[in-house]
Protein backbone atom coordinates (compact mmCIF):
# COMPACT_ATOMS: atom_id res chain seq x y z
CA UNK A 1 0.00 0.00 0.00
CA UNK A 2 2.58 2.76 1.21
CA UNK A 3 4.21 1.67 -2.63
CA UNK A 4 1.08 2.38 -4.22
CA UNK A 5 0.50 5.94 -2.32
CA UNK A 6 4.31 6.21 -3.05
CA UNK A 7 3.40 5.80 -7.36
CA UNK A 8 0.68 7.58 -7.01
CA UNK A 9 2.09 10.79 -5.02
CA UNK A 10 4.99 10.72 -7.67
CA UNK A 11 2.25 10.76 -10.87
CA UNK A 12 0.74 13.87 -9.02
CA UNK A 13 3.87 15.78 -9.56
CA UNK A 14 3.82 14.82 -13.04
CA UNK A 15 0.00 15.70 -13.58
CA UNK A 16 0.59 19.36 -11.74
CA UNK A 17 3.55 20.30 -14.37
CA UNK A 18 1.43 18.90 -17.26
CA UNK A 19 -1.56 20.94 -16.39
CA UNK A 20 0.17 23.63 -15.41
CA UNK A 21 2.04 23.63 -18.74
CA UNK A 22 -1.43 22.72 -20.79
CA UNK A 23 -3.65 25.92 -19.10
CA UNK A 24 -0.91 28.63 -19.65
CA UNK A 25 -0.27 27.67 -23.19
CA UNK A 26 -4.41 27.26 -23.58
CA UNK A 27 -5.04 30.51 -21.82
CA UNK A 28 -2.58 32.47 -23.86
CA UNK A 29 -3.26 31.20 -27.29
CA UNK A 30 -7.09 32.64 -26.66
CA UNK A 31 -7.64 35.57 -28.65
CA UNK A 32 -8.14 38.63 -26.65
CA UNK A 33 -6.15 40.89 -24.91
CA UNK A 34 -5.72 41.44 -20.64
CA UNK A 35 -4.40 44.42 -21.16
CA UNK A 36 -8.05 45.77 -22.71
CA UNK A 37 -10.00 43.23 -19.79
CA UNK A 38 -8.14 44.86 -17.05
CA UNK A 39 -7.20 48.79 -17.74
CA UNK A 40 -10.19 51.34 -18.51
CA UNK A 41 -10.35 53.04 -21.96
CA UNK A 42 -8.69 56.27 -20.91
CA UNK A 43 -5.86 54.32 -19.59
CA UNK A 44 -5.70 52.20 -22.89
CA UNK A 45 -5.43 55.26 -24.99
CA UNK A 46 -2.02 56.23 -23.14
CA UNK A 47 0.86 54.26 -24.24
CA UNK A 48 2.54 54.76 -21.43
CA UNK A 49 0.75 53.46 -18.77
CA UNK A 50 0.23 50.32 -21.24
CA UNK A 51 3.32 49.51 -21.33
CA UNK A 52 3.85 49.71 -17.79
CA UNK A 53 1.40 47.40 -17.25
CA UNK A 54 2.64 44.79 -19.68
CA UNK A 55 6.06 45.80 -18.38
CA UNK A 56 4.75 44.52 -14.48
CA UNK A 57 3.15 41.48 -15.87
CA UNK A 58 5.61 40.47 -17.72
CA UNK A 59 3.56 40.58 -20.96
CA UNK A 60 5.75 42.44 -22.87
CA UNK A 61 7.64 39.46 -23.12
CA UNK A 62 7.59 36.12 -25.15
CA UNK A 63 5.55 33.81 -24.43
CA UNK A 64 8.16 31.13 -24.05
CA UNK A 65 10.12 33.55 -21.76
CA UNK A 66 6.98 33.90 -20.20
CA UNK A 67 6.91 30.18 -19.72
CA UNK A 68 10.26 29.74 -18.17
CA UNK A 69 9.78 32.39 -15.77
CA UNK A 70 6.53 31.17 -14.53
CA UNK A 71 7.82 27.54 -14.39
CA UNK A 72 10.47 28.93 -11.91
CA UNK A 73 8.52 30.36 -9.93
CA UNK A 74 6.08 27.27 -9.58
CA UNK A 75 8.97 25.23 -8.81
CA UNK A 76 9.96 27.50 -5.79
CA UNK A 77 6.27 27.24 -4.98
CA UNK A 78 5.02 30.52 -6.15
CA UNK A 79 1.78 30.93 -8.08
CA UNK A 80 2.41 34.32 -9.17
CA UNK A 81 0.04 37.51 -8.13
CA UNK A 82 -2.90 37.74 -9.47
CA UNK A 83 -3.41 40.80 -12.05
CA UNK A 84 -7.52 41.31 -10.65
CA UNK A 85 -6.18 41.07 -6.82
CA UNK A 86 -2.41 41.97 -7.04
CA UNK A 87 -2.16 39.40 -3.75
CA UNK A 88 -0.55 36.41 -4.12
CA UNK A 89 -2.39 33.68 -5.63
CA UNK A 90 -1.63 31.20 -3.67
CA UNK A 91 -2.94 33.56 -0.68
CA UNK A 92 -6.13 34.14 -2.85
CA UNK A 93 -6.89 30.42 -3.05
CA UNK A 94 -6.20 30.31 0.66
CA UNK A 95 -9.11 32.67 0.84
CA UNK A 96 -11.94 31.37 -1.41
CA UNK A 97 -11.31 27.54 -1.05
CA UNK A 98 -12.53 27.39 2.52
CA UNK A 99 -16.18 28.45 1.59
CA UNK A 100 -16.40 26.07 -1.73
CA UNK A 101 -15.11 23.54 0.85
CA UNK A 102 -17.61 24.24 3.72
CA UNK A 103 -20.77 24.19 0.89
CA UNK A 104 -19.43 20.98 -0.55
CA UNK A 105 -19.27 19.08 2.08
CA UNK A 106 -22.71 19.72 3.05
CA UNK A 107 -24.02 19.21 -0.57
CA UNK A 108 -21.82 15.94 -0.36
CA UNK A 109 -23.54 14.60 3.02
CA UNK A 110 -27.03 15.51 2.01
CA UNK A 111 -26.33 13.76 -1.19
CA UNK A 112 -24.73 10.38 0.18
CA UNK A 113 -27.48 10.37 3.23
CA UNK A 114 -30.50 10.45 0.85
CA UNK A 115 -29.01 8.73 -2.03
CA UNK A 116 -28.12 5.59 -0.16
CA UNK A 117 -31.13 5.67 1.65
CA UNK A 118 -32.74 6.24 -1.57
CA UNK A 119 -31.30 3.58 -3.16
CA UNK A 120 -31.72 0.75 -0.75
CA UNK A 121 -35.71 1.80 -0.58
CA UNK A 122 -35.72 1.51 -4.17
CA UNK A 123 -34.19 -1.67 -4.33
CA UNK A 124 -36.49 -3.24 -1.69
CA UNK A 125 -39.48 -2.20 -3.14
CA UNK A 126 -38.34 -2.77 -6.57
CA UNK A 127 -40.97 -1.98 -9.10
CA UNK A 128 -43.37 -0.66 -6.29
CA UNK A 129 -44.96 3.09 -6.36
CA UNK A 130 -42.34 3.87 -3.98
CA UNK A 131 -39.76 2.42 -6.21
CA UNK A 132 -41.07 4.43 -9.17
CA UNK A 133 -41.25 7.36 -7.46
CA UNK A 134 -37.44 7.62 -6.28
CA UNK A 135 -36.56 6.21 -9.67
CA UNK A 136 -38.43 9.56 -10.77
CA UNK A 137 -36.33 11.93 -8.35
CA UNK A 138 -33.17 10.62 -9.12
CA UNK A 139 -33.55 11.22 -12.81
CA UNK A 140 -34.81 14.65 -11.83
CA UNK A 141 -32.02 15.08 -9.82
CA UNK A 142 -29.65 14.07 -12.71
CA UNK A 143 -31.77 16.37 -15.23
CA UNK A 144 -32.28 19.77 -14.12
CA UNK A 145 -29.99 22.51 -14.14
CA UNK A 146 -28.63 23.54 -11.35
CA UNK A 147 -28.49 27.26 -11.76
CA UNK A 148 -32.08 26.74 -12.95
CA UNK A 149 -33.11 24.99 -9.74
CA UNK A 150 -30.79 27.66 -7.55
CA UNK A 151 -33.11 30.77 -9.24
CA UNK A 152 -36.39 28.28 -8.30
CA UNK A 153 -35.35 27.26 -4.56
CA UNK A 154 -34.99 31.19 -4.03
CA UNK A 155 -37.89 32.51 -5.41
CA UNK A 156 -40.02 30.08 -3.38
CA UNK A 157 -38.59 29.68 -0.48
CA UNK A 158 -36.37 32.84 0.22
CA UNK A 159 -38.81 35.62 -1.87
CA UNK A 160 -42.17 33.97 -1.72
CA UNK A 161 -42.03 31.78 1.55
CA UNK A 162 -39.40 33.60 3.75
CA UNK A 163 -38.11 30.41 5.09
CA UNK A 164 -34.68 30.95 4.31
CA UNK A 165 -32.03 33.77 3.78
CA UNK A 166 -30.76 35.34 0.70
CA UNK A 167 -27.67 34.42 -0.21
CA UNK A 168 -24.21 35.13 0.96
CA UNK A 169 -22.51 32.63 3.52
CA UNK A 170 -24.26 34.86 6.54
CA UNK A 171 -26.31 38.17 6.77
CA UNK A 172 -24.93 41.33 5.85
CA UNK A 173 -24.90 43.03 9.39
CA UNK A 174 -23.40 39.85 10.97
CA UNK A 175 -19.43 39.81 11.84
CA UNK A 176 -17.30 37.28 10.07
CA UNK A 177 -16.48 34.84 12.62
CA UNK A 178 -12.49 34.65 13.47
CA UNK A 179 -11.73 31.02 13.68
CA UNK A 180 -8.69 30.60 11.54
CA UNK A 181 -10.13 28.07 9.47
CA UNK A 182 -12.63 29.97 7.06
CA UNK A 183 -14.87 27.24 7.83
CA UNK A 184 -17.61 29.77 9.24
CA UNK A 185 -19.85 26.57 10.75
CA UNK A 186 -16.19 25.23 12.40
CA UNK A 187 -15.50 28.64 13.23
CA UNK A 188 -18.85 29.55 15.07
CA UNK A 189 -18.84 26.55 17.20
CA UNK A 190 -14.93 26.79 18.65
CA UNK A 191 -16.31 30.37 19.75
CA UNK A 192 -19.27 28.48 21.46
CA UNK A 193 -22.10 31.06 19.14
CA UNK A 194 -24.52 28.88 18.32
CA UNK A 195 -26.82 31.52 17.40
CA UNK A 196 -24.50 32.42 14.48
CA UNK A 197 -24.02 28.54 13.92
CA UNK A 198 -27.93 28.21 13.25
CA UNK A 199 -27.49 31.40 10.96
CA UNK A 200 -24.57 29.93 8.71
CA UNK A 201 -26.18 26.54 8.43
CA UNK A 202 -29.39 28.20 7.62
CA UNK A 203 -27.11 30.00 4.73
CA UNK A 204 -26.00 26.55 3.67
CA UNK A 205 -29.51 24.90 3.27
CA UNK A 206 -30.58 25.78 -0.29
CA UNK A 207 -26.74 25.93 -1.85
CA UNK A 208 -26.40 22.76 -0.27
CA UNK A 209 -29.78 20.98 -1.69
CA UNK A 210 -28.84 22.12 -5.03
CA UNK A 211 -25.51 21.21 -5.47
CA UNK A 212 -26.63 17.60 -4.05
CA UNK A 213 -29.52 17.37 -6.05
CA UNK A 214 -27.15 15.94 -9.02
CA UNK A 215 -24.91 13.62 -6.64
CA UNK A 216 -27.76 12.39 -5.01
CA UNK A 217 -29.64 11.21 -8.19
CA UNK A 218 -26.11 9.29 -9.12
CA UNK A 219 -25.08 7.98 -6.26
CA UNK A 220 -29.27 6.94 -5.74
CA UNK A 221 -29.40 5.00 -9.33
CA UNK A 222 -26.11 3.37 -8.55
CA UNK A 223 -26.82 2.21 -4.96
CA UNK A 224 -30.12 0.07 -6.35
CA UNK A 225 -28.36 -1.08 -9.27
CA UNK A 226 -25.21 -2.81 -7.63
CA UNK A 227 -27.85 -4.03 -4.43
CA UNK A 228 -29.97 -5.54 -6.81
CA UNK A 229 -27.31 -7.35 -8.67
CA UNK A 230 -25.99 -8.20 -5.10
CA UNK A 231 -29.11 -9.50 -3.88
CA UNK A 232 -29.34 -12.04 -6.87
CA UNK A 233 -26.27 -13.71 -6.00
CA UNK A 234 -25.73 -17.28 -4.73
CA UNK A 235 -24.06 -16.60 -1.02
CA UNK A 236 -27.07 -13.83 -0.50
CA UNK A 237 -29.57 -16.97 -1.10
CA UNK A 238 -27.83 -19.20 0.72
CA UNK A 239 -28.06 -16.75 3.75
CA UNK A 240 -32.21 -16.82 3.06
CA UNK A 241 -32.22 -20.60 3.33
CA UNK A 242 -30.46 -20.68 6.82
CA UNK A 243 -33.11 -18.07 8.06
CA UNK A 244 -31.61 -14.98 8.19
CA UNK A 245 -33.70 -11.69 8.98
CA UNK A 246 -33.88 -9.92 5.39
CA UNK A 247 -32.48 -6.65 7.40
CA UNK A 248 -29.36 -8.35 8.37
CA UNK A 249 -29.18 -9.51 4.91
CA UNK A 250 -29.25 -6.37 3.18
CA UNK A 251 -27.16 -4.22 5.56
CA UNK A 252 -24.28 -6.77 6.76
CA UNK A 253 -23.89 -8.73 3.55
CA UNK A 254 -25.23 -7.36 1.10
CA UNK A 255 -24.92 -3.63 1.28
CA UNK A 256 -21.11 -3.75 1.70
CA UNK A 257 -20.50 -5.29 -1.53
CA UNK A 258 -22.46 -3.13 -3.25
CA UNK A 259 -20.76 0.01 -2.03
CA UNK A 260 -17.63 0.30 -4.03
CA UNK A 261 -18.98 1.66 -7.25
CA UNK A 262 -20.71 3.69 -5.07
CA UNK A 263 -17.87 5.29 -3.50
CA UNK A 264 -16.36 6.00 -6.91
CA UNK A 265 -19.91 8.07 -7.72
CA UNK A 266 -19.22 9.89 -4.49
CA UNK A 267 -15.53 10.42 -4.86
CA UNK A 268 -16.32 12.09 -8.17
CA UNK A 269 -19.22 13.99 -7.20
CA UNK A 270 -17.36 15.35 -4.68
CA UNK A 271 -14.76 16.46 -7.04
CA UNK A 272 -16.55 17.85 -9.24
CA UNK A 273 -18.60 19.63 -6.56
CA UNK A 274 -15.01 21.67 -5.35
CA UNK A 275 -14.51 22.26 -8.79
CA UNK A 276 -17.95 23.30 -10.92
CA UNK A 277 -19.98 24.96 -8.96
CA UNK A 278 -19.66 28.41 -10.59
CA UNK A 279 -22.95 28.96 -11.98
CA UNK A 280 -24.23 27.60 -8.23
CA UNK A 281 -21.87 30.18 -6.39
CA UNK A 282 -22.70 33.30 -8.42
CA UNK A 283 -26.15 32.66 -8.01
CA UNK A 284 -25.76 32.72 -4.10
CA UNK A 285 -23.08 34.95 -3.78
CA UNK A 286 -20.78 32.49 -2.47
CA UNK A 287 -17.22 33.71 -2.01
CA UNK A 288 -15.56 30.57 -3.47
CA UNK A 289 -13.04 29.39 -5.69
CA UNK A 290 -15.83 28.93 -8.45
CA UNK A 291 -16.43 32.83 -8.13
CA UNK A 292 -12.60 33.13 -8.17
CA UNK A 293 -12.60 31.10 -11.17
CA UNK A 294 -15.18 33.41 -13.01
CA UNK A 295 -14.14 36.84 -12.37
CA UNK A 296 -10.50 35.25 -12.92
CA UNK A 297 -11.81 34.35 -16.41
CA UNK A 298 -13.71 37.43 -17.36
CA UNK A 299 -10.30 39.80 -16.05
CA UNK A 300 -8.47 37.53 -18.23
CA UNK A 301 -6.07 36.92 -14.75
CA UNK A 302 -3.88 34.13 -16.20
CA UNK A 303 -1.98 33.60 -12.50
CA UNK A 304 -5.40 32.67 -11.07
CA UNK A 305 -6.22 31.16 -13.94
CA UNK A 306 -3.31 28.70 -13.90
CA UNK A 307 -3.59 28.65 -10.17
CA UNK A 308 -7.41 27.41 -9.88
CA UNK A 309 -6.82 24.69 -12.47
CA UNK A 310 -3.81 23.24 -10.37
CA UNK A 311 -6.25 23.49 -7.06
CA UNK A 312 -8.67 21.71 -9.17
CA UNK A 313 -6.31 19.04 -10.62
CA UNK A 314 -4.91 18.24 -7.01
CA UNK A 315 -7.95 17.77 -5.58
CA UNK A 316 -9.08 15.22 -8.06
CA UNK A 317 -5.98 12.97 -7.99
CA UNK A 318 -5.81 13.53 -4.03
CA UNK A 319 -9.70 11.74 -4.05
CA UNK A 320 -9.06 9.69 -6.46
CA UNK A 321 -5.84 8.17 -3.91
CA UNK A 322 -8.15 8.50 -0.77
CA UNK A 323 -11.40 5.93 -2.96
CA UNK A 324 -8.66 3.23 -3.97
CA UNK A 325 -7.48 3.26 -0.19
CA UNK A 326 -11.12 2.91 0.78
CA UNK A 327 -11.62 0.30 -2.00
CA UNK A 328 -8.96 -1.88 0.18
CA UNK A 329 -10.64 -1.09 3.26
CA UNK A 330 -14.30 -1.97 2.36
CA UNK A 331 -13.08 -5.19 0.36
CA UNK A 332 -10.57 -7.16 1.74
CA UNK A 333 -9.93 -8.62 -2.24
CA UNK A 334 -8.74 -5.36 -3.08
CA UNK A 335 -5.54 -5.56 -0.72
CA UNK A 336 -4.42 -8.50 -2.31
CA UNK A 337 -4.71 -8.12 -6.03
Amino acid sequence: MLRFIGRRLLFLLFLLVGVALFVFILSHLVPSDPVAANLSQSAMNNPEIVAAFKAKWGLDQSLFRQLILYFQHLFAGDLGTSIRTGKPVLEDLMQFFPATLELSVVAMMIALVFGVLFGIISAIFRNKAIDHVIRTVSISGVSIPSFWFALLLLYVFTSVLGITPGPGRIDARTATPDGGTGLFLLDSLLRGDFQLFGEVAMHLILPGAVLGLFTMGLIARQTRSNLLEVMSMDYIRTARSKGLKESAIIFKHALSNSMIPVITVAGMGFCNLLGGMVLVENIFAWPGIGQYAYLSAVSLDFPAICGVSLLIALIYVVINLVIDILYGVIDPRVRHR
